[in-house]
């Protein structure tokens, strides 16, 4: 992806340059390998690129990593999930890799409202505590970003969540599906109440396509109160929701998950 190239030599010269920990920039980081639990991931098509051949390379000469563990452990990670209504008698889970706190609040919004890309190695380091949801591999699932509109990108100039979540699909080995729009000209849903944001999210969210795969894994930078991404669940499961249908045995939903980077209050 054109857009994700500027971002990239950053990315690699922090993982593979700078032993310093990312976050204290004092002690010297550990390898993610010895920092939380690893999982086997499935081993890349044929036709992978030639910097998943160089990472390769790479990992078996160094022994870098993004933060030390004092940093590291100092974070509460994987909180506990909880649940948004999709559609009746359908509900929404969100996993988020961590809390929106100190000092995790301060670089999400460096990165997604001042780009700076000085603190995406630690949010890279974030995503990668959360772990590939169980089954789900490059074949039977997608990963489906938060959609933005054109003149929200015009403003921004750049996409913060589709980088993160081009980091994510390179983490789990899941390819993106972009086949939703947002079509809304809503209003940020920073400081609004949590009925304010579902009515804020009304026809927010629209398909151009159909899902390739029945298992969709949506992301977010920061769930809230999770009304964003209920409704684009909403709008996954526009089909589904009338319960008779939902429960026949002939009928064949997607499967619905939904991930953040970080779960807590924006205001």
């Amino acid at each position: 992806m054109r857009h994700l190239a500027p971002y990239q030599s950053g990315l690699w010269l922090a993982e593979y340059g700078d032993i310093r920990c990312q976050l204290c920039r004092i002690y010297r980081s550990i390898p993610q390998s010895q920092l939380v639990p690893t999982h086997p991931s499935p081993s890349p098509p044929n036709n992978y690129s030639f910097f998943t051949k160089l990472r390769q390379q790479v990992n078996n000469r160094s022994n870098s990593g993004l933060l030390c563990s004092h940093c590291h452990h100092s974070i509460a990670w994987l909180p506990k999930p909880f649940e948004v209504d999709i559609a009746i008698g359908t509900s929404l889970s969100i996993q988020a890799a961590t809390y929106y706190d100190y000092p995790i609040r301060q670089a999400i919004r460096a990165f997604k409202h001042h780009e700076d890309m000085t603190k995406l190695p630690l949010l890279l380091h974030i995503l990668r505590q959360l772990p590939r949801p169980h089954g789900c591999h490059q074949d039977n699932s997608v990963i489906v970003a938060m959609p933005t509109t054109d003149q929200r990108l015009v403003k921004r100039g750049f996409n913060p969540v589709s980088i993160l979540a081009a980091q994510l699909s390179k983490h789990w080995h899941i390819p993106l599906w972009q086949g939703v729009e947002r079509i809304d000209d809503t209003i940020s849903q920073q400081g609004l109440t949590r009925a304010e944001r579902l009515g804020n999210l009304n026809n927010a969210f629209a398909l151009i396509e159909n899902p390739p795969v029945k298992r969709l894994l949506l992301f977010d930078d920061v769930a809230t109160t999770g009304s964003s991404l209920q409704a684009l669940g909403h709008a996954l499961s526009g089909e589904y929701t009338d319960l008779s249908v939902i429960n026949s045995k002939n009928s064949n939903p997607y499967h619905l998950s939904a991930y953040a980077l970080a779960h807590g209050s924006q205001s």
